[in-house]
């Protein structure tokens, strides 16, 4: 994590810095982008990460929000290019928010409610499919175990029984995030060693070795319209089998493991 970002932990306190990046995603993230423009959720500014050449569909000034563009030379990872969309925030707190997401309520006043205990380092909505069902969001830590069961078919379609209160899974996806800009900073962004997949959990892991719960919201909601691409390209399941490979490598997991789920 650049040293910039240590910086960032006296942000502006009204301000939430919005973190998306396109991969060739211009119509998904022109209907996002309409979504916080409909809602107009207080304090926002987005940094637009283009991780490919692209021509975006709409006007960047166009928006009731300030949008910083950044444009990679070359391809970069999900981790590398929020941690260096984190450098150039000003907002005490910092959004992960994945282009193939969708608002039709404003999820951030209830997410920032849970983020007012100090001891909450990050909080996240609940994340429904496109039909309004339960995505499994928010799971135990893996283990080699756990995998196998699912890759068997056994793994239960969810984890943690979802009412109307906040919860305290091991750890959230990071589709649609919220957190702490100081805490983020604290534990260096994210492992840049993680091209994609397992990101999430490893700083979840690491949040919580250091003492930090993570919150999902009910009360918050955002639609998920997943493509998983590692089911069906080979490239992207290359990325995740290594990134799982390293997760299970990592000191971070062997001491996670030990951490029971809430």
């Amino acid at each position: 994590m650049a040293a910039s970002g240590q910086s960032r932990s006296g942000g502006n306190p009204a301000l939430v810095s919005i973190s998306i990046v396109s991969h060739g995603h211009g119509r998904l993230l022109a209907s996002l982008l309409d979504d916080l423009r409909r809602l107009r959720p207080a304090g926002l500014e987005v940094i637009l990460t283009l991780n490919i050449e692209e021509t975006l569909p709409f006007d960047l000034h166009a928006f009731p929000f300030p949008i910083e563009l950044v444009r990679n030379e070359s391809p970069k990872g999900f981790a590398a290019n929020h941690n260096a969309a984190f450098s150039l925030a000003g907002g005490m707190y910092f959004c992960v928010l994945n282009p193939d997401i969708r608002l039709q309520a404003d999820p951030f006043p209830a997410l920032l409610d849970e983020l007012k205990n100090g001891s909450v380092a990050a909080a996240a909505p609940l994340i429904l499919g496109p039909d309004g069902s339960v995505e499994d969001s928010a799971r135990p830590f893996p283990t080699p175990a756990s995998l196998l069961c699912k890759a068997l078919g056994f793994a239960p379609k969810r984890y943690y029984e979802i009412g109307t209160e906040s919860i305290s899974p091991d750890w959230v996806g990071g589709m649609f995030v919220l957190m702490r800009t100081d805490v983020f900073a604290e534990v260096g962004g994210f492992d840049a060693g993680y091209h994609l997949y397992y990101e999430d959990v490893d700083l979840c892991a690491r949040l919580r070795l250091r003492g930090y719960d993570i919150r999902l919201v009910p009360g918050a909601t955002a639609v998920h319209l997943a493509r998983r691409e590692s089911r069906r390209n080979p490239r992207y399941l290359l990325w995740h089998l290594r990134s799982m490979l390293r997760y299970f490598l990592s000191g971070t997991w062997r001491r996670a493991r030990k951490l029971a789920a809430h």
